[in-house]
C-alpha cells in the first residue's frame, strides 16, 4: 500500500477511478484487474504490486470512500438544520454533491450496497456502517413526533421523506444541476412540512 500511497496523486486518481468504474460496474467478482489495469493506463503487475491482490485493491477504495464521506460529512455536521425536514435537505445536498464530484467513487458505493461475495463481506459492514450513520440523520430526534398533527403517523412521514431522498438519488444524473434541484427537493419538503403541521 505504501508503494501506492508514495505515487504521484495524479496517478493515484487514474488507478482509484478505474478501479471504483470496474468495479461499480460489474461488482467485485466479476471485476477483471486486467480492465481496472487498461483503464488506469497501467500494467496489472502494477495492481498487484500495490495492493497484493484484487481484495487488497477493493478493501482499500472501501477505506478510501469512507474516508472521503466522513472527512466531507464532519464538515457539513454544523450546517445540519434544526428540524427534520431541514436535515434531510441538508443531507441530500451533500449526497448530491458528492455524486457531483465523485461520480465513479457514487455508483461504486451504489454497487457495494449490492454485493454478496463473502471475501469482501467485512469490508462492505465497514461502509454499511457510515451510510447508516448518515441515513440515521434523517429520522427524528427525540420530542420531534410533536411537530406533527394529531393523527399523522411520524414514521410514516420519515419513511415517506426516505424514499424520497432515495428516488432523488437515483433519477440524478451528472449532467444535473444540483441547484436546480434541490429548489425541488426544498420545496417538496416545504410542502410536507407545510401539511404535517
Amino acid at each position: 500500500m505504501r508503494k501506492f500511497l508514495s505515487q504521484p496523486q495524479e496517478k493515484q486518481n487514474k488507478i482509484v477511478t478505474a478501479a471504483m468504474t470496474v468495479f461499480g460496474e460489474v461488482g467485485y467478482k466479476k471485476a477483471y484487474v486486467s480492465e481496472i489495469a487498461a483503464g488506469a493506463g497501467i500494467s496489472k503487475a502494477l495492481i498487484f504490486h500495490y495492493f497484493g491482490n484484487k481484495k487488497g485493491l477493493y478493501s482499500y477504495l472501501v477505506y478510501y470512500t469512507g474516508k472521503i464521506v466522513m472527512t466531507e460529512a464532519q464538515e457539513k455536521k454544523d450546517t445540519l438544520g434544526k428540524d427534520f425536514f431541514d436535515r434531510a435537505e441538508t443531507i441530500t445536498r451533500f449526497r448530491l454533491s458528492i455524486k457531483k464530484r465523485y461520480p465513479a467513487m457514487s455508483n461504486f458505493m451504489d454497487s457495494v450496497f449490492g454485493e454478496d461475495d463473502e471475501e469482501v463481506a467485512e469490508d462492505i459492514e465497514r461502509l454499511l456502517a457510515i451510510a447508516k450513520d448518515m441515513h440515521s440523520k434523517v429520522n427524528l430526534e427525540p420530542g420531534e413526533e410533536n411537530m406533527f398533527k394529531s393523527g399523522l403517523d411520524p414514521a410514516h412521514i420519515v419513511n415517506l421523506v426516505s424514499t424520497f431522498i432515495e428516488g432523488v438519488m437515483h433519477m440524478w444524473s451528472k449532467d444535473s444541476n444540483i441547484d436546480e434541484v434541490m429548489k425541488e427537493v426544498t420545496d417538496c419538503l416545504e410542502m410536507l412540512r407545510r401539511l404535517s403541521k
